[in-house]
């Protein structure tokens, strides 16, 4: 009688769990009734799987996205202002990248230290390190 209450308890577990998944999807239809036979456990782990990197891909886009309409900032020429509207670069960070001007590339503010590679990481794709035009040379 116990095998029987758990494998119940089981197949209704695995019902609630699988009518928000199929709501989520956009399926129609209604979520099977239970029956006697437990489900096989792999299939919410599938789903929630699919619905991570489904989520994760959407963020990647977004990103994207956001990174193209934003205008790359200039680590050489940008003001206290504009470094701070980094992501992770708060006031003594963009004083640390202002102090240590010119940077020949912008993966100095890693190699330098004034950005951990978490930090760095986040901001990449933003900044820029151009180098100014040297009149000297011809």
């Amino acid at each position: 009688m116990k095998r029987f209450t758990s494998a119940v308890a089981l197949v209704a577990f695995l019902a609630a769990m699988a009518a928000p998944l199929a709501l989520a999807q956009g399926s129609s239809t209604p979520a099977p009734a239970p029956s006697s036979t437990p489900a096989p456990a792999p299939e919410p782990a599938k789903a929630e799987k699919a619905m991570k990197t489904e989520k994760a891909a959407r963020h990647a886009k977004a990103e994207k996205a956001e990174n193209a309409t934003m205008a790359k900032i200039d680590i050489n020429s940008a003001t206290k202002e504009e470094l701070m509207k980094l992501p992770g670069v708060g006031d003594a960070i963009a004083d640390k990248i202002i102090a240590g001007r010119p940077y020949k590339t912008k993966g100095a503010l890693s190699t330098q230290k004034i950005l951990g590679p978490k930090a760095y990481a986040k901001i990449r794709s933003k900044i820029i390190a151009t180098q100014p035009a040297n009149s000297a040379a011809k």
